[in-house]
């Protein structure tokens, strides 16, 4: 078997990348040697491969579906924005420089067809089957002449599409018949078919709909997926934290201690791997949510400043809200305070960026003894260390260098009272170091928290993935789906009018 397929949306957040992953999940379980691949992924939410490779989150999270270790080639391209107009590129792994939007559909990404196609082949090749994830819509007929991530990748590599729709949002059908009717015919004839996602209800009474969809296309469904909550891990951006939203509406364990515990995450401008607060939230009792008022620190037991794609503009904005202010002081009450990365760097003394904002010197909170300046080489690091008696894993992505002048050490970073800050972003993912962790923080919130003694991050995120796979295994038409993979787009499919405007 070397067989390949692209998972396209009609819009963004159709859910593709659970799909993706949800399959990849399903075939590993058939004994298929499987791999993701996304070409060209915009996120924040970012991860480090082994090798020191900077990929997006959702691509490491379908390689852990596919039980396989992550690699660039996974997502070749990776856009990290900075602004309303211009992004960070990360090709193969490593920042190559800031580019806008206009330039870089002006023509810097057509350019990049032959690095991804070149990838995905490198996938092929070790691989019995590669499910690749689109992006947006395969019908964004603006920027298909550039394209490298949907009708591009899978005209340039042969692969059959299917199309994922929400019906959640409403208005699915309108939207399958005009994805595909604003495609052109060579494009047309690689899309095989769709996927209804997020059905509540009985679904024999969707069955009319897909058969005159059927009529209309000569595409049939691959399946009807239902709603359930809590599916999107590691989503690309946003602030809806998945395995949170999982816990608290799945787990119905009550606190092992008397005491919730309440975190608050201030929810930065370009928030980067927001992700670091899911392993705090998979605690029974401990409630996270995200903040941008200074009131809301009032009930806090721990607020958690996060990475930021823009350090300099966060902190100018933690302190137009008034936020810096209450951080403040809330250190001087030593109240516990977290920051992660670009989080902990605000809290610094001073920051010299003539990198990521360009403004110079600029004057941190002052809570931590660290002064910071920013390097073009950017830091892509797995380290593995010890912090309260625990083994921690994490990852680290930033290129401001932190030069630590006092404290007690802290990872990578330092602690001051209550004031904690470093760079390694998944660290509480570590099980033990976590527990640690909140045990600290509820000793000096005052409250009876007790933190579950069993609960093992890992095993909740392959829950996930199963659940994912069960989606597929039980809702798609599986035998349907694995010809779609093993032998391609069927032949014939019919033209739908009026196709891409020439």
């Amino acid at each position: 078997m070397n067989g390949g397929l692209l998972v396209a949306g009609t819009t963004s957040d159709a859910g593709k990348s659970v799909v993706t992953a949800g399959i990849c999940r399903w075939l590993v379980r058939q004994g298929v040697k499987v791999a993701p691949f996304k070409a060209q992924n915009m996120s924040l939410n970012s991860f480090v491969t082994r090798e020191g490779a900077e990929i997006g989150r959702a691509q490491a999270m379908q390689a852990q579906a596919c039980r396989v270790e992550p690699t660039a080639h996974m997502n070749p391209v990776l856009l990290k924005p900075g602004g309303e107009r211009s992004s960070q590129v990360v090709l193969l792994g490593r920042p190559v420089g800031e580019m806008s939007a206009r330039g870089y559909h002006g023509g810097r990404q057509e350019r990049l067809l032959g690095t991804v196609l070149d990838s995905l082949a490198e996938l092929r090749a070790s691989y019995d089957a590669v499910i690749c994830e689109g992006a947006g819509s395969p019908a964004e007929i603006n920027l298909r002449r550039t394209d490298i991530v949907n009708m591009g990748i899978a005209r340039g590599a042969g692969l059959p599409v299917l199309v994922v729709g929400d019906i959640d949002r409403g208005g699915v059908f309108a939207s399958f018949f005009g994805t595909v009717a604003l495609l052109a015919p060579e494009d047309q004839a690689l899309v095989a078919g769709f996927l209804v996602n997020k059905f509540r209800g009985d679904v024999s009474l969707l069955e009319p709909g897909l058969e005159m969809l059927r009529g209309l296309t000569g595409r049939h469904a691959y399946g009807v997926l239902p709603f359930q909550h809590g599916l999107g891990i590691d989503e690309e951006d946003g602030l809806r934290v998945s395995l949170r939203g999982t816990v608290r509406e799945s787990v119905v364990a009550p606190p092992v201690g008397e005491d919730v515990l309440r975190v608050a995450v201030c929810a930065v401008p370009l928030m980067s791997n927001f992700t670091d607060v899911d392993a705090l939230a998979a605690e029974p009792g401990v409630v996270v949510r995200f903040v941008d008022r200074p009131e809301e620190l009032a009930d806090a037991d721990l607020v958690v400043v996060p990475g930021t794609r823009g350090t300099v503009r966060a902190l100018e904005w933690l302190r137009e809200r008034g936020l810096a202010d209450a951080i403040v002081r809330r250190v001087a009450e030593e109240r516990p305070v977290l920051g992660i990365c670009g989080g902990f760097q605000l809290l610094g003394e001073h920051i010299e960026d003539e990198v990521e904002s360009r403004a110079g010197h600029v004057d941190g909170l002052g809570l931590l003894p660290v002064r910071v300046r920013f390097a073009r080489e950017k830091t892509l690091t797995r380290p593995v260390g010890e912090a309260l008696g625990e083994r921690v894993e994490g990852y680290e992505i930033h290129h401001g260098v932190a030069e630590v002048t006092g404290g007690s050490p802290f990872l990578d970073g330092c602690r001051v009272g209550q004031t904690w800050g470093t760079h390694w972003h998944g660290s509480l993912e570590s099980d033990g170091f976590r527990r640690a962790f909140l045990r600290e923080v509820a000793a000096a919130a005052g409250r009876r928290f007790v933190p579950a003694p069993d609960t093992s991050f890992a095993a909740l995120r392959e829950q996930q993935l199963d659940r994912l796979g069960d989606l597929i295994e039980h809702h798609a038409d599986t035998d349907a789906l694995w010809r779609l993979i093993e032998s391609g787009a069927p032949q014939g499919l019919p033209f739908i009018p009026p196709g891409a405007p020439a």
